[in-house]
């Protein structure tokens, strides 16, 4: 049973990193289509980095993931390894997964009013004015067409993995 469960931490691991890989092969187009979109607003190219937009692979779009994807090898490890304490560990990252990626899941859906308020709070008329759906999808047209069923793919197994690894640590 923990090398199921070891199987499914590495499964939860590899969907975390799958993201920051595409962000990193096509954030630079992602990115030249928001500029490009801004510009057609007559917005500055510089509010991206003024409000920690980012499209590429960089920052915590890399460091989160990757983090969740380093615990979760390792508590994959303890499990093959069938460490005493392996279950408990089971139990505290496979939760915090879950409700980590419930808050990806809400960042998604609520991206447009994220960033309309971000901008709002900031006071600057030029970032009032600008179009934030139009933004957005000019930065999605950066990314290949299957980037949401990737992103899909990947909540189905994280949630599903999760679930069923703390299911077999219940029963153990």
């Amino acid at each position: 049973m923990n090398v199921v469960v070891a199987v499914m931490q590495v499964l939860v691991a590899l969907a975390f990193v799958s993201i920051p890989l595409v962000r990193h092969r096509y954030g630079a187009a992602a990115t030249a289509g928001a500029h490009a979109e801004l510009e057609r607003q007559g917005a500055r190219g510089s509010v991206l980095a003024e409000n920690g937009m980012r499209f590429d692979a960089g920052g915590h779009e890399t460091w989160a993931p990757g983090g969740i994807a380093a615990v979760m090898v390792a508590a994959a490890v303890l499990n093959v390894t069938a460490v005493s304490w392996a279950g408990t560990v089971t139990w505290i990252v496979q939760s915090l997964v879950l409700v980590v990626n419930c808050l990806v899941v809400y960042s998604q859906v609520t991206a447009v009013s994220s960033v309309r308020s971000a901008f709002a709070r900031k006071g600057d008329p030029t970032l009032a004015r600008i179009d934030v759906v139009a933004l957005l999808k000019a930065a999605e047209s950066g990314f290949p067409s299957w980037t949401w069923k990737l992103a899909n793919a990947r909540h189905v197994v994280v949630f599903g993995a999760s679930l069923l690894a703390l299911a077999l640590t219940a029963t153990a």
